[in-house]
């Protein structure tokens, strides 16, 4: 075989062709690998927020009007059996609407009056009952915002004609906020808060 100056100058051309072609390949494969690693990165670093999103979403399922409408029935039925209790039993009836935790408070115009069941117990047992022996109190305007099928946010106006031990009455109109919760079959009061309106002079 023959090889003449005109098929070297081909076969050079050619060879330049091919490695120009080769460089180009390369630079744009490590393009795609860069952009490749790029965007798993970037995907990787989205994953947290969608979970963060999902877990708001779906952690806490809202209610179905069934469900709000099973929860605002039961906690109204505890408002009106405190009241009915209240008045048939003395003060101490409250004792039986409190949550029995040490989680339990109760403020009482802006003030923390209870810090937890057992103070409760003891103010109502050795004070509230020698104190008051009746009390005849009547909710009216009562809101009730169930937040999950065992957590309903209470709200309410009251009145109530206390009896003292000289058969004094006294009557007392306010606000009174609390969450109520279900423990095992029962409703409780896990807080309450009491806002008195200053008695006309």
């Amino acid at each position: 075989m023959f090889i003449t100056s005109g098929s070297i100058v081909i076969f050079i051309s050619k060879s330049k062709l091919l490695l120009m072609f080769l460089h180009k390949l390369v630079k744009t494969l490590k393009v795609m690998k860069n952009q490749t690693i790029a965007n798993f990165k970037y995907r990787l670093l989205a994953i947290p927020a969608l979970v963060i999103v999902f877990s708001c979403n779906y952690s806490k399922p809202q209610l179905t009007p069934i469900e709000i409408g099973h929860v605002q029935g039961k906690v109204n039925k505890l408002m009106n059996s405190i009241a009915t209790d209240v008045l048939a039993k003395g003060p101490s009836a409250w004792l039986n609407y409190l949550q029995d935790t040490s989680y339990f408070f109760m403020a009482d115009n802006g003030q923390l009056a209870f810090k937890d069941y057992k103070s409760a117990v003891k103010f109502v047992q050795d004070t509230l009952v020698k104190s008051m022996p009746k009390v005849n109190l009547k909710w009216s305007n009562i809101r009730i915002d169930p937040l999950t099928d065992n957590i309903a946010s209470i709200g309410a106006d009251y009145h109530e004609d206390v009896t003292d031990t000289a058969a004094k009455v006294t009557a007392l109109d306010g606000y009174f906020t609390a969450t109520a919760v279900q423990v095992n079959d029962e409703w409780k009061l896990r807080n309450m808060h009491w806002s008195d309106i200053p008695a006309k002079k």
